[in-house]
């Protein structure tokens, strides 16, 4: 874990501060199990009637790949960063670290988003939510990129599921 934890210090030294950790934090609470993901699919769902198939399969997608992760936590058990050089800036809902909810919901999210817009930009916020967990200090490298991993294969697999049987 050394060398993740220097990383982590790396990213800290650069960016725990104002205004960085603010939104950090901003983005922690709008993912915290995948609530903000889930909401707006629930609303794309309400205003987009054509494509109420396509925000369901990225509503089931966000909450599927968040409850993988949460089960993926209890069968790895990896700690959160416990390095003292370490600022941890949120509370968490478990001390297990490995994959990220956050990173997998996300991407879930957004790969579904940008799947139904037929647009690349939603993925832009992907890689914003794998830094916001290092920069909070409650995740590892390698947990964001196994959530995000993950989280783009739930989002994959749903949106098959989707045309198949549309």
């Amino acid at each position: 874990m050394t060398k993740e934890s220097d990383i982590l210090v790396a990213i800290q030294d650069r960016l725990y501060q104002e205004p960085y950790i603010q939104v950090a934090r901003g983005m922690s609470l709008f993912g915290e199990h995948a609530a903000g993901w889930l909401g707006m699919g629930v609303l794309g769902m309400a205003v987009d009637k054509p494509r109420r198939r396509n925000w369901a399969a990225l509503t089931a997608s966000a909450f599927t790949s968040h409850a993988a992760s949460v089960v993926l936590k209890r069968v790895v058990r990896r700690p959160r960063p416990t390095d003292p050089r370490i600022e941890i800036g949120v509370g968490t809902p478990s001390k297990l670290s490995f994959p990220s909810s956050h990173a997998t919901s996300t991407t879930a999210a957004l790969t579904s988003l940008a799947l139904l817009t037929r647009s690349p930009l939603p993925l832009v916020g992907v890689p914003a939510m794998m830094l916001s967990r290092m920069v909070l200090g409650v995740h590892y490298p390698t947990d964001v990129m196994a959530g995000a991993m993950l989280g783009a294969s739930t989002a994959i697999i749903a949106d098959k599921l989707e045309k198949r049987n549309a």
